[in-house]
């Protein structure tokens, strides 16, 4: 997909920002900018204003900082959450109802998380590790994988070795 051109001035504006100070240059200029500050203590006879200096200027940074980081961190999970629901979406296996969850409350994905340990339970049950199921069929799913196993020679082999070992 070609990129278009941004418009909005302060979503340029973050994102020059944050790759700006994301960079080599950018934590160099930090350091220097310490280095000079500590030469500059004796100058300034390691004063109140001296140190106010450093923690004002920090603080400022730091308070913007937070904003600039949440706004590309939103950009990002965006962008993750929709190829993930793409991916989803895409997959004939996967359940539909997976797509978009992130807008679901934490008790909702409490509930899914809950299905998913019940989910591994059920895959630890069976031989096969590249079998799958759709939040939708886990049930029916496993119960026809494990019908259709039974009737297979390696199973009937694997049970009868049992068996008879445990005499």
């Amino acid at each position: 997909m070609a990129k278009k051109k941004n418009n909005n001035l302060f979503e340029r504006f973050s994102n020059w920002a944050t790759m700006a100070t994301g960079s080599s240059a950018a934590f160099i200029i930090a350091i220097s900018t310490i280095v000079v500050w500590l030469i500059t203590g004796p100058i300034f006879n390691y004063s109140d204003t001296w140190q106010l200096i450093i923690n004002t200027g920090t603080t400022i940074i730091t308070f913007l900082m937070v904003f600039l980081i949440q706004k590309s961190q939103n950009k990002d999970s965006k962008a993750i959450h929709l190829k993930l629901n793409e991916l989803l979406a895409s997959h004939q296996g996967a359940s539909n109802r997976m797509v978009d969850i992130e807008d679901l409350s934490e008790i909702d994905l409490d509930q899914l998380h809950k299905f998913y340990v019940k989910l591994s339970d059920l895959a630890e049950k069976e031989d096969d590790l590249t079998c799958t199921h759709s939040i939708d069929a886990a049930e029916e799913n496993h119960s026809s994988k494990q019908t259709g196993y039974k009737s297979k020679s390696h199973y009937a082999r694997a049970l009868k070795n049992r068996s008879t070992s445990g005499k």
